[in-house]
């Protein structure tokens, strides 16, 4: 069984929401069709380092992750790249799929020549924790997150 990673293509999107929520990432029927093409339209147009990649197994969909490189003014000017968005779906979890997206991430980062690649997880997800930590990713700082409703307060 061959694992392969390319880049999402539009016609990738009822499969990314697919594996957003059968890994638990998103709720069931949170992600609409019309969200999701708005989505990556902005995805494109604003943020054109980033790299959204799909994981196939024999053709099948198995895992996703968006990578972003972000310029940064500090450390140098160096870029800085964050992950966001990982999803393996339950039954390819525990078969190289994570390890193979997140190497690819690392790549990325790495040919960018940012000065880091960083993560957040939720506090409850510690499988997840183990896994990043066993890739060689330690636990840095707090992560904080406001919701839309506290932004605009």
């Amino acid at each position: 069984m061959s694992l392969t990673l390319r880049d999402a293509v539009h016609a990738d999107l009822a499969t990314l929401a697919a594996l957003y929520e059968a890994s638990g990432l998103d709720p069931a029927g949170r992600n609409h069709a019309h969200a999701m093409e708005a989505a990556w339209a902005r995805l494109h147009n604003e943020t054109p380092t980033a790299r959204v990649l799909v994981a196939e197994r024999d053709g099948d969909p198995v895992g996703t992750l968006t990578c972003f490189v972000l310029p940064s003014l500090a450390h140098g000017g160096l870029p800085a790249a964050v992950v966001e968005a990982v999803a393996v779906h339950p039954k390819a979890q525990g078969q190289g799929v994570g390890r193979a997206l997140m190497a690819a991430a690392m790549e990325l980062a790495r040919t960018a020549g940012c000065y880091k690649l960083a993560l957040s997880s939720n506090e409850k997800r510690g499988p997840a924790h183990a896994f990043y930590e066993r890739l060689g990713f330690d636990r840095h700082g707090v992560s904080f997150v406001a919701t839309p409703e506290a932004v605009s307060a």
